[in-house]
């Protein structure tokens, strides 16, 4: 049987793969990806949480709100990475440092 431990281990591991794909940060969709696995690991927890109390479902409730707000999230990111590409021809964050128009 899967323990709540097993589950919280599992959203340890993704949070900190997440956050070493932002502190590397290579590309702007690396960061996204980290931001997503970081977003994941949240919404594992609270799935976790809620099938640990079996009387409310909030938690499930509260993560279905999460993955919506994260794939909305996740669109609007791509759409500005894709206007910043056609506009500096890299995703590279380091090399982008003015975003003003001239």
């Amino acid at each position: 049987m899967i323990t709540l431990t097993d589950f919280l281990v599992v959203s340890v591991a993704l949070f900190c793969i997440g956050l070493y794909m932002i502190i590397s940060k290579r590309n702007a969709i690396q960061i996204l990806i980290g931001i997503e696995l970081i977003l994941n690991a949240a919404i594992l927890n609270l799935v976790a949480f809620g099938k640990h109390d079996a009387v409310n479902n909030s938690g499930q409730i509260f993560a279905l709100f999460a993955i919506v707000l994260a794939a909305a999230t996740t669109a609007v990111a791509l759409a500005i990475i894709l206007n910043v590409y056609r506009k500096y021809k890299t995703i590279d964050p380091d090399k982008i440092n003015n975003l003003k128009d001239q």
